[in-house]
């Protein structure tokens, strides 16, 4: 099952469909494009990814596509 590892250790599934760690967006400009008509699937195709460990809250963002490596983002402290 594909996965990928955070920074804080925790192996992170990404493969079951819906996957429970997953957040689909796009961009605001992106989603203009759509107005008016709605295709799920030609909406999902625009639409990146990020996904949440459930460890440590860390965000993963896949912005250049799964062949590269994740930008990892965490919540600054308050």
């Amino acid at each position: 099952m594909p996965a990928y590892l955070c920074k804080c250790g925790s192996r992170v599934s990404v493969g079951r469909i819906p996957c429970e760690h997953q957040w689909n967006f796009i961009s605001d400009v992106d989603y203009d494009r759509y107005s008016g008509k709605f295709d799920a699937e030609e909406l999902f195709k625009e639409m990146k990814e990020f996904f949440k460990c459930p460890e440590c809250s860390r965000l993963a963002f896949f912005w250049q596509g799964w062949d590269a490596e994740p930008v990892f983002y965490t919540e600054e402290s308050k």
